[in-house]
């Protein structure tokens, strides 16, 4: 195995602390990452998560360790239903439409696709065995509508993962249910949360039987389920954005460690939420952003992917279209270097992410490897790339070497998922008489002769092309 693959150290929710990460079996990491639910398109705040995920996943294959990365689909909860109904479509209907969107979304953001992705509406049956179990061994009850609880006081663990006590579990418990469910009233406690909620005349034909009479499974149990059918009852890692602490992933865990008596995930990594401008994003403000938004103001899903990954991702992050600005010229720099190593190294296509994961190396990149593996510093990483790509471009004297510093940028380039655009100084022919100006100009810097320099500059802009200097080289490109 090479050198370069080291453990990755991630933030543990949980226990507060970087660990690091190997799987249960020393064989796969097995990961679950909570979903879209797919009643509209996903915003740039939901893509934060899921690019981060990805990122995550990268970096543990290019380490050495294989991974297996479920992803839900949420198909079936109030407003998959409220909508679908105005849309005059069946809920099947609906949200596949926005799932195949999703999917598309994610394809343009170069996101590798789960290996497993279930839906809620097709594991219903193993949503009601698990209530099933969670009555018999004494943690749910039936109220008289038909609907059936958990009964939080029956496992002490309840808010160990959100770091809350009892008086704000509370609280927070009321405000949840004060903004989605009119059920205080029939529960044991404030703080119970449903599993199953009993059919109502809103629902319209979405409604499914049970033990318990018709209706739906309640939005936390959907995960524990299919978290159970396909990762067991202990599993590597799980993840999602912050806002799912509290109560979804205090609710998953009680109710999967209670009916299973497993331990759960043995790591948790949550996603710091995403602003726009300073603000919080609003559909009434008018900044929550979709990927095709954003398209058509002229920005690529490359640049959109740059600008959700530029900040750590366990900090708040700052979205402007500064930042896209900002992506776009870093990449274009990136490529401009990784034309010529491809050139040197005389290869033609960039490599695939299974060819970069038997490669194994970041070679001349290494330190920001290094970076990356502490807590996924996406933001020192990028550093660590730019601090070396210029030397590796300007010591690749033969191909071999250009070949390993090649194969290096792309090995970083894969762990943060970046793809480039084409380089403008490769993709953009330069006029004889503009590179005879040019050099002209060059030569007189180099003498020292700055009037007739700025002369040949100004005669280039007015041809429409400017000169971008380094210490020891130029370029020519199109003025935009």
């Amino acid at each position: 195995m090479s050198a370069a693959r080291t453990a990755l150290h991630l933030h543990d929710t949980l226990t507060r602390t970087d660990r690091p990460l190997a799987p249960i079996d020393g064989k796969t990491l097995r990961f679950y990452c909570c979903g879209p639910t797919v009643y509209g398109p996903a915003h740039i705040g939901n893509f934060r998560t899921f690019v981060a995920q990805d990122v995550f996943r990268r970096v543990m294959e290019l380490s050495g360790t294989p991974t297996l990365h479920v992803r839900n689909i949420t198909d079936v909860d109030d407003k998959t239903i409220r909508d679908s109904q105005k849309a005059g479509q069946s809920l099947i209907e609906f949200t596949s439409s926005w799932t195949r969107k999703f999917h598309a979304d994610c394809a343009a953001l170069n996101t590798l696709s789960p290996h497993i992705e279930p839906s809620a509406v097709a594991h219903i049956p193993q949503q009601v065995a698990m209530i099933e179990t969670l009555i018999q061994r004494g943690h749910a009850y039936a109220v008289a509508d038909g609907s059936v609880y958990f009964r939080v006081s029956s496992f002490a663990d309840y808010g160990k993962l959100s770091h809350l006590e009892d008086r704000e579990l509370r609280l927070g418990a009321s405000s949840a249910a004060s903004a989605t469910d009119s059920d205080e009233y029939t529960k044991d406690s404030l703080t119970d949360f449903a599993l199953w909620k009993a059919r109502k005349p809103e629902d319209g034909p979405n409604f499914w039987s049970s033990p318990w009479g018709e209706g739906r499974p309640g939005w936390h149990l959907e995960c524990s389920a299919m978290i159970l059918q396909y990762l067991g009852a202990d599993f590597d890692l799980h993840s999602g954005g912050v806002d799912l602490i509290f109560p979804h992933h205090e609710n998953e865990i009680a109710q999967s460690c209670c009916s299973t008596h497993g331990h759960f995930a043995h790591h948790w990594m949550h996603v710091a939420h995403l602003m726009v401008d300073g603000g919080k994003m609003s559909k009434s403000i008018g900044n929550l952003y979709t990927l095709e938004d954003l398209g058509q103001r002229g920005y690529t899903p490359a640049e959109v992917r740059y600008a959700l990954v530029s900040g750590h991702y366990r900090a708040p992050l700052n979205f402007t279209f500064h930042s896209l600005d900002s992506a776009r010229q870093a990449l274009q720099k990136i490529a401009k270097h990784e034309v010529s190593l491809r050139a040197k190294a005389l290869a033609s296509q960039p490599p695939a992410h299974e060819e970069l994961v038997a490669h194994g190396t970041a070679g001349i990149f290494a330190d920001a490897w290094s970076t990356l593996l502490g807590d996924l510093n996406v933001p020192g990483a990028l550093g660590g790339v730019f601090s070396k790509i210029r030397e590796a471009d300007q010591t690749a004297t033969d191909a071999a070497t250009a070949k390993a510093s090649w194969l290096g940028l792309w090995f970083m380039l894969d762990a943060i998922g970046l793809t480039l655009p084409e380089s403008k100084e490769e993709s953009t022919e330069v006029p004889p008489d503009i590179l005879d100006l040019a050099a002209r100009r060059w030569e007189a810097k180099a003498n020292k002769d700055w009037a007739a320099a700025d002369t040949l500059r100004k005669e280039l802009e007015a041809k429409g092309w400017l000169i971008k200097d380094s210490k020891t080289e130029y370029t020519v490109v199109p003025k935009t």
